[in-house]
């Protein structure tokens, strides 16, 4: 869960925000696949992931930004963190079809 304030966006409400995997020149875009069972909402962590989140993230400070230049698929089509594997309680989160992506 991404701690991201509601905000209107192109005249729309926003309420989250949609993780994608591309291919390097952005010319194939994949929304991420959470496993089955996932719950709106609910964490996504790594096995080092020890410290709370935080409640809410401030935009300004360009978190996410900083961390999604370390967030990408492996072989087996997985999202990781550092290399680190990301998942929800039930399992991991995936792309449909692009290894080595960028996630954004």
């Amino acid at each position: 869960e991404l701690g991201y304030q509601r905000r209107v966006r192109g005249g729309v409400k926003s309420h989250g925000m949609l993780l994608c995997a591309s291919d390097k020149d952005h010319t194939k875009v994949e929304v991420l696949r959470v496993p089955e069972g996932s719950k709106p909402g609910e964490r996504i962590t790594g096995e080092s992931f020890t410290e709370a989140p935080d409640a809410q993230l401030n935009p300004k400070k360009k978190i996410f930004e900083k961390v999604q230049t370390d967030l990408t698929t492996d072989g087996s089509l997985q999202v990781t963190y550092r290399g680190e594997l990301l998942r929800t309680s039930v399992g991991p989160l995936t792309a449909p079809s692009l290894a080595s992506a960028v996630i954004r």
